[in-house]
């Protein structure tokens, strides 16, 4: 087991090797970076703010209630502040990865899974062409690119979630609200979140085409490869969190 580990790490690096390479052909490169925006990045968008929304308002809400049961009176202002703290800090950065990780990644892996149990890529091969930075290099810096973009996002519509919430409770006004997401938060905040965002695009790319690059058989085992991928990415993004925090926060 331990042995099969360290051979997938090894041809993970290899394959990574591969792709982060200079492309053959730049209007190619160009052409495929821009398809690979608008399937992993804009078509990802209406479900981020979906979810951030409503991430938003439970925050706001759970912050609000935590609040009124200290002993120590809290001024209201502070559910808005500690909504975005929370929200930049591990929420969106995190939580939203986590969703791409299953979205993103298992279009990912089935995608290039496909095209290897329909010897595509081998085709790309005997034509001289470098399928692993062909297939791969445009998705890593396509969610390189657009992951932060997401988050940013995220963000944003995390607070106004935490505003609506506000609204229709009545639990706090929304002048306390405004109030709270004005108070300074330190910029090693935003610096940490962005950071994790970037590690954890580039861990989306990269892990789910792996699994898809290295898929034998037929269709059946491209369906594992993809709820592999998935789980792997997770798994990945959970531990570079830990190493991520311990750096920069401690």
């Amino acid at each position: 087991m331990l042995k099969k580990f360290f051979t997938a790490i090894g041809e993970y690096i290899i394959l990574l090797g591969k792709s982060l390479q200079k492309p053959q052909k730049m209007r190619v490169f160009w052409k495929l970076f821009m398809r690979e925006i608008n399937d992993l990045g804009v078509n990802s968008f209406g479900l981020v703010v979906f979810t951030s929304i409503f991430v938003g308002a439970v925050v706001a809400i759970q912050m609000f209630n935590n609040f009124d049961a200290s002993s120590f009176p809290i001024p209201p202002s502070f559910v808005g502040y500690a909504t975005k703290a929370v929200l930049v800090l591990e929420f969106a950065p995190t939580i939203i990865s986590l969703i791409l990780a299953g979205k993103v990644g298992s279009y990912i892996a089935s995608s290039i899974g496909t095209m290897r149990v329909s010897e595509q890529i081998d085709a790309l091969d005997i034509m001289g062409v470098n399928s692993p930075n062909f297939l791969i290099f445009p998705k890593i810096i396509a969610c390189m690119i657009f992951n932060p973009l997401l988050i940013a996002i995220s963000i944003v519509f995390g607070i106004l979630g935490g505003y609506i919430a506000g609204i229709l409770t009545g639990n706090w006004t929304e002048n306390d609200y405004i109030v709270g997401i004005q108070m300074y938060m330190p910029n090693l905040f935003i610096y940490y979140a962005f950071t994790k965002t970037t590690v954890f695009a580039f861990i989306i790319a990269t892990v789910p085409s792996y699994f898809g690059y290295n898929v034998k058989g037929g269709s059946l085992e491209v369906g594992r490869a993809s709820t592999q991928a998935v789980v792997w990415t997770m798994v990945f993004i959970i531990i570079s969190e830990l190493i991520l925090t311990q750096l920069i926060l401690s």
